[in-house]
């Protein structure tokens, strides 16, 4: 019997120009965060088909789990503006203080790409910033593979 054949690994993601208006949107969203527990502020914009771009900020709580991510915030506003499908999106996260490390990715949680999985293709760009620029880009599909989504339920 023969072992079976290994999961496919999505390819290292790069970083991919996202565009100016929309990580500059994005970087005005992560400086209006709520973050005092954490004093990590995390700022997304989203950008639909149509070109309108909805921004998010994280804010938290006191009570840890009624917090909410930056990723949410945008997707919140653009149900609200009434679109359903997000074109690309920038996410820029990084400590408050300007000292303290923040070299590290700032990929979305889990919970974040299950709901941007809900509005994206396989395709949609996902651009992972700091505060100098992209990091890293993602498709849909190489930040979460093999996703459970819409389709799944078109039975």
């Amino acid at each position: 019997m023969s072992a079976p054949p290994p999961a496919p690994v999505p390819p290292h993601p790069v970083p991919t120009p996202a565009s100016p208006a929309l990580f500059t949107a994005a970087a005005a969203a992560r400086l209006h965060a709520h973050a005092p527990y954490s004093r990590f502020l995390v700022g997304a914009a989203l950008r639909t088909a149509d070109g309108t771009v909805f921004v998010g900020a994280n804010v938290e709580n006191a009570a840890y789990p009624q917090g909410q991510c930056a990723e949410a915030s945008a997707i919140g506003a653009m149900v609200a503006g009434g679109a359903k499908r997000i074109a690309e999106i920038v996410v820029i996260g990084a400590p408050a203080d300007p000292n303290v490390d923040a070299s590290g990715l700032c990929t979305p949680c889990g919970g974040c790409r299950q709901r941007l999985r809900e509005f994206s293709a396989p395709d949609t760009l996902i651009h992972v910033a700091g505060p100098e620029g992209v990091r890293a880009t993602f498709t849909m599909d190489q930040l979460l593979p093999f996703s459970f989504g819409p389709d799944n339920l078109s039975f």
